[in-house]
């Protein structure tokens, strides 16, 4: 008696559990008719996998471990019904039919009428393959033929962000956002603060970003380049170059960009974005490699004025005395005193300047200030750091989880094979796989979860390492220095005293969660120039 080839099927399903069930069994049925009408075939197992696409398969894993079985010896026969079931890239499926093949495993696609082990069953399949890979590009390029006409009608394609959900192509404002929006753009072009310092703030005071608990530079940036918020829309900021590998891309201009202006409602007012633009594009690292002057010294672009928001300026004079050196607010500097134009705008503004000597002696004495406990007080900050960032984050057992996974795959498999061979009904079959999926869900939910948390873990422990790291040299530092005082020093607030000689300012230094409130009284020529502190006290 002739032995039977042992044969496997695979299929390709729709994600939607009625149609998974209703196309599997259909599939199953067809399978074993078939297999029936052949009288030396013996069904081993149906592979499937679920609405996944078939020009890459790598995610493929009904897929793939079929081929891990076919190699390995468990039968000699696959059964598919079309190429493009097997896969639509040319590549992959003459690929792994060659390889199937090496082993001893033919591949018999039923509708198209091939059998890898016929003599010419590799050049039809090529043909055939060839054709499937040319019906997904087709497909590929009608879709984005269809979502771009669809941008450019204001459909918008995204998931929901800080401050807008998105529900049916269309954008609406969450409110409860709304105010945290505002504050990111404010505090960094009306406040003149960094995105580092409006990350720390927004978290010490409670408020969480959407897709985490932390706020980063990155995150407070793209807030505040995102055109959405001023009501604009720009869409196919990426694209896919390759259908078969779909990987997205930067659209650095490969392809045209999509935008609309005054497409919804807008989060801030249009002056207010383009201030914001303005001040990005000064602070950006190529502006000031373009601004020659930018950071000539230790404190550029470091001072701001208490009184107007607006930054200092360096100015210089040649007295009979020598060189006089001090920083003013820059509409101080061009528009004189507080005043109204002809238009009713405010110009001008009342602050004092500050002597660059007075500026270099509230840094030198700040920073002693800060190193005559070193000890005791790097253990205080490191508590207060801790405490920002609150309770240790707690990871899971990854591995163990994804044991559960594959267990509950392998059963979710057994059951299929139960209701082939009769000992299930397809509503038994229908519940238990309702079951396995949302335990799949679950245990799935639970695996993204800690990797989240395990992002967030290493994130967090980088960026106290990075804090203490800092607090050292600034606790270790013992003598004037320019270079390091551009490194640790964050802004410099100064702020208007009607006093002559006296100024008032607060120094902040970087990741440190506290600042230094002086006021200063500086008199004196040449040699003879000192810088007296009248008042000193810690802020938060």
């Amino acid at each position: 008696m002739e032995e039977k080839l042992q044969a496997a099927a695979y299929a390709r399903v729709s994600t939607e559990k009625d149609d998974q069930v209703d196309s599997l069994a259909s599939q199953k049925s067809y399978f074993a008719n078939y297999i029936s009408s052949q009288r030396n075939m013996e069904l081993s197992k149906v592979y499937f996998d679920e609405g996944i696409s078939g020009t890459q398969t790598s995610k493929r894993n009904g897929f793939n471990q079929m081929i891990k079985d076919a190699l390995s010896g468990k039968f000699n026969l696959i059964l598919t019904k079309e190429v493009s079931r097997f896969a639509r890239n040319t590549v992959d499926t003459l690929s792994y039919t060659r390889r199937l093949k090496e082993a001893g495993v033919g591949v018999i696609f039923t509708i198209d009428n091939i059998d890898t082990r016929d003599s010419d069953g590799e050049l039809r399949l090529t043909i055939m393959a060839g054709l499937a890979q040319e019906e997904s590009r087709k497909t590929s390029e009608r879709v984005k033929w269809g979502q771009q006409r669809r941008m450019e009608q204001g459909v918008v394609f995204g998931r929901d962000m800080l401050g807008y959900t998105v529900k049916n192509g269309m954008l609406f404002i969450n409110p409860e956002e709304v105010p945290v929006i505002r504050a990111i753009f404010h505090k960094y072009t009306n406040e003149g603060k960094g995105a580092h310092v409006i990350a720390r703030e927004l978290f010490e005071e409670g408020l969480r970003s959407k897709r985490s608990s932390l706020w980063s530079d990155t995150v407070i940036l793209r807030v505040l380049r995102n055109e959405k918020y001023v009501g604009d829309l720009c869409q196919k900021k990426t694209f896919t170059p390759d259908y078969l590998t779909h990987k997205k891309k930067v659209n650095c201009g490969e392809e045209e960009k999509i935008y609309i202006k005054d497409h919804h409602e807008a989060i801030i007012d249009r002056d207010l974005w383009n201030r914001t633009q303005a001040e990005r594009k000064q602070r950006s690292p190529s502006a000031a490699q373009k601004a020659r002057h930018s950071s000539r010294y230790w404190c550029s672009g470091k001072i701001c004025c208490g009184e107007c928001g607006s930054r200092f300026v360096s100015r210089t004079k040649k007295l009979k005395t020598g060189i006089y050196k001090a920083w003013r607010c820059y509409r101080a500097a061009n528009h004189g005193i507080l005043k109204t134009d002809a238009d009713g705008r405010e110009i001008g503004c009342n602050n004092n300047s500050i002597n660059e000597r007075a500026l270099f002696a509230c840094m030198k004495y700040c920073v002693n200030l800060i190193c005559q406990n070193r000890k005791q007080l790097r253990r205080e900050l490191l508590s207060d750091i801790q405490a920002v960032f609150g309770e240790q984050i707690t990871l899971i057992d990854e591995d163990m989880i994804r044991q559960k996974l594959d267990a509950i795959e392998e059963k979710k498999q057994k059951s299929f094979d139960a209701m082939l061979e009769g000992m299930l009904t397809e509503g038994d079959l229908k519940k238990q796989i309702e079951w396995y999926d949302d335990e799949l869900s679950r245990l799935q939910m639970l695996i993204e979860e800690n990797e989240q948390n395990n992002k967030q873990y290493s994130r967090q422990k980088e960026q106290i390492d990075d804090l203490e790291k800092t607090l050292d040299e600034i606790l270790s530092f013992r003598e004037d220095n320019e270079m390091l005082y551009r490194e640790i020093l964050e802004k410099i607030v100064v702020y208007g005293e009607s006093q002559r000689g006296c100024n008032r300012l607060v120094v902040w230094f970087r990741s440190l969660p506290f600042g230094i409130r002086l006021k200063i009284r500086s008199a004196g020529v040449g040699e003879e120039y000192h810088t007296e502190v009248l008042e000193l006290e810690f802020v938060q």
